[in-house]
């Protein structure tokens, strides 16, 4: 047991979704293979929200305690998930001290046009003035994330403070893997948490959710719903309204897309889709990060590109089965092999 690793995590446990779905399977993975602790900090951004689900089950199922304020973190390496739970904060009382500290970057640093996603530099700024350690490093989830890691260090100042991180730090995604139908018909669904960023323009929708579908389930339609919006072809249902289990089952086609200021870093909700047995569609940027597991598009091209699989059933059945395989590259066991490189204390500057 001495000679693991002391690995301490840091963050807002209130971040719904993928993150705190992430950090969960993170813990998981880790429990073995390190000392770990577990620290919260509280935020004006998640201030009246309780910890999340996923948190809240894992350290339950470690035995781990939540340690919430403390005034001082010391650790081989300390984990910061997700630094923008800090845009909102305008001092940070924690001092942290490690060998190496780590920011693992859940949001990308830039928008698709090149507008700034949060205020990073107030983010990163908060924690290099609170922290003393011999490495300070910046790791993205994946190649688009780290590439708008990389183009917004390349314009600003905090670029001699952090070095980044070579692999990537990627989402553990060790879902059930169920085989894809025999006969897939023109079932459409997305889900995702009811963020305005999460939901392309009410004509994409249209597109992708066209009266022509057999079905169209939207699970996390809150703003939809609140708005009475008139789709009569659509099953709008909440956030949490709806197993997500049972939402697969009502699907055959997984379409996503989002707003076009915004991209997701990884889609942990697609890799959950892929998983299912489902055929993933979403925009190309988005898509890439999966390679051809999920099918890069336009809202204009889904109609085509559905009806295309409907009518071709094996097709739809080698493509899913193509993509379930990829999976293996976001498991339990890849990301432990990689830990002991991703810690570290000696590695060259990726940038």
């Amino acid at each position: 047991m001495r000679s693991l690793p002391r690995i301490a995590y840091f963050f807002d446990p209130g971040f719904p979704g993928g993150t705190s779905s992430a950090v969960a399977a993170e813990l998981t993975a880790i429990a073995k293979i390190a000392r770990i602790e577990v620290h919260a900090v509280s935020t004006r951004m998640f201030r009246d929200k309780p910890v999340s689900t996923p948190i809240q089950k894992i350290l339950v199922k470690l035995g781990l305690d939540l340690i919430w304020d403390a005034p001082t973190i010391t650790a081989d390496v300390v984990l910061i998930h997700n630094p923008s739970f800090l845009k909102f904060h305008t001092e940070l009382k924690q001092k942290i001290i490690a060998n190496h500290l780590i920011v693992i970057t859940h949001e990308n640093f830039l928008g698709p046009g090149g507008n700034e996603g949060f205020d990073v530099d107030h983010c990163l700024d908060l924690v290099d003035r609170c922290s003393l350690a011999l490495q300070k490093t910046i790791a993205p989830i994946s190649p688009y994330n780290r590439l708008t890691v990389k183009n917004w260090l390349s314009t600003n100042d905090s670029s001699d403070h952090w070095e980044v991180l070579e692999q990537d730090w990627f989402n553990i995604c060790d879902f059930e893997i169920l085989p894809p139908v025999a006969s897939p018909q023109d079932r459409r669904g997305r889900h995702s948490r009811p963020g305005p960023e999460k939901f392309p323009l009410l004509a994409d929708m249209d597109r992708c959710f066209s009266k022509s579908a057999q079905s169209n389930i939207i699970l996390g339609a809150d703003l939809f719903l609140a708005e009475k919006l008139d789709r009569n072809h659509w099953n709008m249902v909440p956030f949490g309204g709806l197993e997500v289990a049972r939402y697969f089952e009502m699907i055959d086609f997984m379409v996503y897309f989002t707003a076009p200021t915004w991209r997701e870093s990884f889609g942990r909700v697609m890799a959950e889709a892929i998983a299912a047995g489902k055929v993933v569609i979403s925009d190309p940027e988005t898509a890439s990060v999966f390679g051809g597991a999920v099918l890069g598009a336009r809202p204009a091209d889904v109609d085509d590109i559905i009806a295309n699989f409907v009518r071709d059933p094996r097709h739809y059945q080698e493509h899913v089965l193509y993509a379930q395989m990829s999976l293996a590259a976001y498991s339990t066991s890849t990301f432990q092999q990689i830990f002991p490189s991703l810690i570290r204390l000696n590695h060259r500057h990726a940038a």
